[in-house]
């Protein structure tokens, strides 16, 4: 029977997990996307029955200099606790990409992914922030929080342009956010769990230590990277696209500044923006989650269109059982690497003793 329970358990955290990633993945395709068109997808296969939570704009972010591409106050989506959930705080960091350069920025300023004015009013709270403990068990009476993702760096940059009017205020839009929800209440929580989406996977562990330091010692503070492990990875052509894009990333926003000096003082700052560099050195206990052939790493990083002009990666792109035999090693290489990085999350996090919604996770980790 206690095999059965265990068996369970692990079953439903691979579940949860597994339907975090893929809605992670989903919402990152609307990067691209205008609000009208995010829109009508909740309104015809998203929000029927679920919970709508509004959007809270950090008012006197401006003062600070926490604004978004274009100078627009930053926001974040916070839904109540209660019950035993009343003083434990989950807090999600948005994905979706990054710009790397002017033009890029210029037109994702017009976007809600750099923009407050573009935002939705109000998103669905689905997967770990929903409100149904048929769903989300462990977490649906905590205060859960979204905060939205509207600098392009993963929360670090801190610089601007002003001949093109753009604002590269990420570091501060999270100090911003985090002194805003302190004041709101998270400075009483007794646990809490820094999670974020796909760029926002890699902020939650480039601030995890960050998040830790709010807390008093006797706080239970853990991360959540889902899918955030970018690999610094050798494509097709034997080139760099991933680091060549994120090179243009760290110095346009000036994120090189808010990385940790821990990586910085031996590596080049573009180096430190990738989780592999990081993840040895967060002395906070995380989680990482996934995917083992990440399709977007795979599509953008691994055989990108510009490493690949003669379309031999189309179909594979595509179709995953459409590989050749030498695609197949190379892909079993890159979910090597992937799987090698991920280990070092589960040593730090399984060395550390954790109350029950932690210690699940955890459980699931070791199997």
């Amino acid at each position: 029977m206690e095999s059965i329970k265990s068996g369970a358990v692990k079953l439903k955290w691979w579940f949860i997990g597994f339907m975090g990633f893929v809605f992670c993945k989903w919402v990152d395709g609307f990067g691209g996307s205008n609000v009208t068109q995010f829109h009508n997808v909740d309104a015809t296969g998203l929000s029927g029955g679920l919970l709508l939570v509004g959007l809270t704009l950090v008012q006197g972010a401006a003062a600070k200099g926490a604004v978004c591409l274009d100078g627009s106050l930053p926001g974040y989506h916070l839904h109540r606790g209660y019950g035993s959930g009343v003083n434990s705080w989950l807090i999600q960091l948005e994905g979706g990409g990054w710009c790397d350069t002017i033009r890029n920025c210029v037109y994702r300023k017009k976007t809600q992914r750099g923009s407050s004015m573009y935002m939705e009013k109000q998103i669905p709270f689905t997967g770990i922030l929903s409100n149904k403990a048929e769903y989300n068990p462990d977490f649906f009476n905590w205060n859960r929080v979204k905060i939205r993702y509207c600098d392009g760096a993963s929360f670090s940059g801190d610089s601007q342009n002003e001949a093109a009017q753009l604002y590269f205020r990420g570091q501060r839009i999270w100090l911003a956010a985090m002194e805003d929800l302190m004041s709101k209440g998270m400075r009483y929580a007794n646990q809490a769990l820094l999670s974020g989406c796909s760029a926002g996977g890699l902020a939650s562990i480039l601030h995890c230590d960050e998040f830790r330091e709010l807390f008093p010692r006797t706080t239970k503070v853990k991360c959540l990277s889902d899918a955030g492990l970018f690999l610094d990875s050798i494509d097709v052509s034997g080139g760099r696209t991933l680091r060549n894009m994120l090179s243009g990333v760290v110095s346009l926003q000036g994120v090189q500044k808010n990385l940790p000096w821990t990586c910085t003082k031996r590596l080049h700052p573009t180096l430190c923006f990738f989780p592999q560099h990081l993840i040895a050195s967060v002395k906070t206990p995380f989680f990482l989650l996934n995917s083992a052939y990440d399709s977007w790493q795979i599509q953008a990083s691994l055989a990108p269109l510009s490493a690949d002009p003669h379309g031999y990666w189309h179909e594979c792109r595509l179709n995953y059982d459409h590989y050749h035999p030498n695609q197949y090693s190379i892909n079993t290489w890159f979910k090597g690497k992937e799987s090698k990085y991920q280990n070092l999350g589960k040593k730090n996090q399984c060395e550390k003793t954790y109350d029950a919604q932690f210690s699940q996770m955890c459980e699931g980790v070791r199997h």
